[in-house]
């Protein structure tokens, strides 16, 4: 059986340029220069330091992603388990050598960045599903025996992230690998044994944590215990959103961030810094863009014929959202505190780069929405 993708010959790549979905770049900078504006916020009214790198790192990874959408599907359609197994190996190369920041061993010096693979491997993860279950049948995805490779794409870079310790960014992988193998008909019956194999094994994982990791959990079961300590961060984002109010106190007339009170502004606190400046009004406009980029990728993903680009366009939108559901339940409190950065609007490079990465394989698959594979 090949499991080739046979694309539309005649379409050339400035044809595929004037076909590209300009709407969702539109979206995409529209996210992306608020995120700017927050980051010139979050250092007092200067582009330096954070600022002007993040617009340098978008334009780069801007024209990378023109350049994926551009790139024939089918290529990607072959590099993908290439792609899956340089992602663990670069994993792997981060447990032996890798730069060791806030704790934790999770990037890689490549002189001009820190790269952080696991960032990247959520991408690739969807990638090498998509491809894995593209030919398969109702049948196929009911038997267990079709599914241990499946899962062992997923397992494998959530055990070696969990090494790190990075217990965010496995969660992450973990749940658009699950939402990948919903989206492909798995049956319920697998998710129901596996969360009861995960609540059963609570206690052992409770066990393995780390300390600071389970102060998390016990700061956001009672934030007000240690307000000065743990319960920090939470506090001063709940504090900062709160006082924003409808209206916001205005552009960086922010007390909490200008005072230093909120920390990590220009990471993984940033929507509460953009809240209490541009309050309710603010906060909305930016979830309404968040809504519209994911449901322009749903819209490209129902609109492919064949399951490859269908699963890559829906698992990245899942991924995407995730991404913005958890920064943001996480900065006002509603789940405890993990390193989740708000897609387009965090600094970071890594993140910057995966999430662009993962808007050009989306393009492509519209671009390249009505091919057919060849059995």
């Amino acid at each position: 059986m090949s499991r080739s993708i046979t694309l539309h010959s005649d379409q050339n790549i400035f044809e595929r340029f004037k076909h590209l979905n300009w709407g969702l770049v539109v979206l995409i900078l529209a996210v992306s220069c608020i995120g700017f504006t927050a980051l010139y916020s979050a250092a007092e009214g200067s582009f330096s330091p954070w600022a002007s790198k993040q617009m340098m790192r978008f334009g780069v990874a801007a024209i990378g992603m023109i350049i994926i959408a551009l790139v024939d599907l089918k290529w990607w359609f072959r590099l993908t388990w290439p792609l899956y197994f340089l992602g663990l190996s670069l994993l792997i190369i981060v447990e032996v050598m890798g730069h060791i920041g806030m704790g934790a061993q999770r990037w890689i010096n490549l002189g001009f960045m820190q790269l952080q693979p696991s960032e990247l491997m959520k991408i690739v993860v969807v990638m090498a599903l998509a491809r894995y279950f593209h030919t398969a049948s109702y049948e196929d995805m009911r038997r267990l025996p079709f599914l241990v490779i499946p899962m062992f794409v997923i397992l494998a870079p959530v055990a070696l992230v969990l090494l790190q310790p990075d217990l965010g960014t496995a969660l992450m992988i973990g749940m658009v690998g699950a939402a990948v193998l919903f989206i492909a008909g798995a049956s319920i019956w697998l998710y129901i044994g596996g969360a009861v194999m995960v609540a059963a094994s609570v206690p052992v994982a409770w066990h393995f944590m780390h300390s600071y990791q389970k102060q998390r959990v016990m700061t956001f079961l009672n934030p007000e215990s240690d307000p000065l300590g743990a319960g920090y961060h939470i506090t001063q984002s709940k504090i900062a959103l709160g006082s924003g109010g409808i209206n916001g106190k205005g552009f960086l007339e922010g007390t909490q961030s200008r005072l230093n009170f909120l920390p990590e502004k220009q990471t993984d606190f940033i929507f509460t810094l953009w809240a209490e400046e541009q309050g309710l009004f603010g906060g909305a406009l930016l979830l309404a863009l968040f809504g519209l980029i994911f449901f322009y990728g749903l819209w490209i993903a129902l609109h492919c014929r064949q399951n490859f680009p269908r699963y890559l366009a829906l698992g990245l939108s899942v991924n995407f959202s995730l991404y913005v559901f958890i920064n943001i339940a996480m900065v006002m409190g509603l789940i405890p505190v993990v390193g989740a950065p708000l897609p387009l609007i965090s600094y970071g490079g890594t993140s910057m780069l995966a999430a662009l990465i993962g808007f050009g394989l989306m393009m492509s698959c519209s671009l390249s929405r009505d091919s057919k594979i060849s059995r």
